[in-house]
């Protein structure tokens, strides 16, 4: 039979790791997909963390209902929200670009609804979104968050520790690089659409008689499509320098 220590001592073992992971599948993209039910998301967490404890270092027995317990707790959840925030952020200047082409385009007031974070957005800033979804997929992208998760262990593992000072501010530059990667992916379709805009207003300056507004919607949503399709293997490109980033990110924020 066994003890009740020997009890307490194996559930801490799996415990503790799966706060870390069902904490990050909450926060990580597609994961935490509203598509995705909670009960899907759980059995995961849970067989995950049934294939990686027996690999992962011993961890020190801690009052699971004392103070220590819930610091550690609080811990686990801290760093597997961290890491699926660090790569959401990914996905969010991907929705930022998709609006600010939107809005140039003149798609601003189409909107649908957006599956992963169960929102209104623009239609272009679904487009991207299910560009980089795919792209996700495609180049294992989550398989290599499960292996940063699991190396995630070793760089912090399961006990009492203390935060670097600057971890805040990595977050901070992090949500800037992104913000500046999303400005980079609408760049070429944002100054195409501005130079055919700035060609509309000189038309009309020149002719005032003309209606240029019966013209100058449809042209400009039908050459924002024409650019976006010519713009799609460097974008397919920097969506996936932006996913494989935001992998490494994950990792640098333990170290």
């Amino acid at each position: 039979m066994f003890s009740a220590d020997a009890l307490t001592a194996w559930s801490q073992q799996y415990y503790w790791p799966f706060l870390r992971i069902s904490a990050l599948f909450l926060a990580a993209p597609i994961f935490s997909a509203g598509s995705v039910p909670v009960r899907v998301r759980v059995l995961i967490a849970v067989s995950i963390t049934a294939l990686i404890t027996p690999m992962l270092p011993p961890v020190p027995e801690v009052d699971m209902l004392g103070p220590a317990g819930f610091v550690v707790a609080a811990q686990q959840i801290l760093i597997g929200t961290a890491m699926g925030f660090t790569l959401q952020m990914v996905f969010a200047a991907v929705v930022i670009a998709g609006q600010s082409l939107a809005m140039t385009m003149g798609l601003g007031f189409a909107m649908s609804v957006d599956p992963q974070n169960g929102v209104q957005v623009p239609v272009m800033s679904q487009l991207y979104t299910i560009l980089a979804t795919l792209i996700f997929l495609a180049v294992d992208a989550h398989l290599k968050l499960i292996e940063y998760l699991v190396e995630s262990f070793s760089l912090l593992p399961v006990g009492l520790f203390g935060w670097r000072d600057d971890f805040g501010l990595d977050v901070a530059l992090w949500a800037s690089q992104m913000f500046a990667s999303s400005l980079l992916l609408a760049l070429p379709v944002l100054t195409a659409v501005l130079l055919i805009n700035i060609t509309f207003g000189v038309i009309t300056r020149a002719a005032p008689q003309l209606n240029i507004f019966a013209v100058g919607f449809p042209v400009t949503i039908l050459a924002g499509f024409v650019f976006i399709y010519i713009t799609l293997p460097p974008t397919f490109t920097l969506l996936i320098r932006m996913i494989d980033d935001g992998l490494l990110q994950t990792l640098q924020l333990l170290r």
